[in-house]
């Protein structure tokens, strides 16, 4: 069994200068992550509005599907225009750890 998480680290619109405007923008993402059958949820920038990092992880029987669910969640949020992606951190624990 290996489970894989990664960090995404969000450069949001410059609109997003409240809490709420910041949602409108975050929650989508969350909800689009959620098709991978993946745990997601937003773990820091809590209290930063044009920013968001955005936790997601995974469990399967190899690491080949774990990193395979991981690239298709980064290409997901690479890939929407009204955000900037900063930074991924990946992490990949396996039977040993």
């Amino acid at each position: 069994m290996f489970t894989g998480t990664a960090v995404f680290d969000l450069l949001l619109p410059g609109d997003s200068r409240n809490l709420k405007a910041k949602r409108a923008y975050v929650r989508p993402i969350v909800a689009a992550l959620r098709k991978f059958e993946v745990s997601v949820a937003e773990v820091g920038h809590l209290d930063l509005h044009g920013r968001s990092e955005i936790g997601v992880a995974v469990v399967a029987p190899d690491a080949a599907h774990v990193g395979t669910v991981l690239d298709s969640c980064e290409r997901l949020i690479a890939g929407r225009p009204e955000t900037e992606l900063l930074s991924v951190k990946r992490r990949l624990y396996g039977d040993d750890d």
